[in-house]
């Protein structure tokens, strides 16, 4: 299989006419990335898999894809959710016949994986907020950062609670 390297470039493969004649047709890579970016996270359906940086690997060999996916933790209960809806968003591309999604064990995920898009969702839609390099965190509804953490155990295992002093508003923080 042909890896194809997230929004960098387009494979191309070949196929036979009904006369035995081959013809160059392009393999579906790009619409691979296009399905793939349509895939939301379970707990934020606006946010991509691939906005999120679970997308490791993406190999495209004619008509078989394998995507390679990383968790933001190993006991995640999303996911087996999150391997069926981007299964299911791929078998919907012209053209791909079968589809195998792997979780893998290396690299590990970390937030710095993340888009900036993804950053940006999360705190205006999900009041998520990421630590900056030194630590801080920024309240994402006052902009504050008087923000102090209020408990490791959050509504899932990758987020935690905090809260802001100054807008009197709890944040989740993703680990």
């Amino acid at each position: 299989m042909t890896p194809i390297p997230l929004g960098v470039r387009h494979t191309w493969g070949w196929c036979l006419t009904h006369t035995g004649t081959p013809v160059h047709r392009p393999a579906p890579g790009r619409e691979v990335l296009e399905a793939l970016r349509s895939v939301g996270d379970p707990e934020y359906p606006d946010v991509s898999i691939v906005d999120l940086g679970l997308v490791e690997t993406v190999e495209v060999d004619d008509d078989a894809v394998r995507i390679g996916l990383i968790p933001t933790f190993s006991g995640c209960p999303a996911l087996a959710m999150i391997a069926d809806d981007v299964r299911a968003a791929i078998e919907s591309v012209p053209g791909v016949r079968s589809v195998a999604v792997d979780w893998l064990a290396a690299p590990v995920w970390s937030t710095s994986r993340m888009s900036s898009a993804a950053r940006r969702a999360l705190a205006e839609e999900y009041t998520v907020v990421l630590r900056g390099s030194d630590g801080s965190l920024r309240c994402p509804v006052c902009g504050s950062h008087d923000v102090r953490e209020q408990s490791m155990a959050g509504p899932t295992r990758c987020r935690s609670i905090s809260w802001c002093d100054d807008c009197r508003n709890p944040v989740e923080v993703m680990r």
